[in-house]
């Protein structure tokens, strides 16, 4: 089954692998020391850096593309991911 990045949340991916969300929090957190919203939203913030990289999209239009709807909650996530903004990262890239 593909999963589209914008419907990406815990409740899909427990449900598709059969899983209480208290089991797929246990696995995934043992597999990668990382909760299952964590996952997602690195998931999500690598999806958007290959987005960036193909320069053919905005900044707004990615947010929307890997499933966030506030540009203040990508932009902070983009930044805790890269340690940079989006924009940043960018202007780094034309360097």
């Amino acid at each position: 089954t593909n999963i589209e990045l914008e419907d990406l949340s815990v409740s899909q991916i427990a449900s598709m692998m059969n899983m209480s969300h208290s089991s797929l929090y246990r696995k995934i957190k043992a597999l990668t020391d990382l909760t299952t919203n964590e996952l997602i939203r690195k998931v999500r913030m690598k999806s958007a850096e290959q987005l960036l990289l193909t320069g053919k999209y905005t900044i707004n239009e990615i947010m929307y593309r890997v499933g966030m709807n506030s540009a203040g909650h990508f932009r902070q996530s983009f930044k805790e991911e890269f340690g940079v903004t989006p924009t940043e990262y960018l202007q780094k890239l034309k360097e």
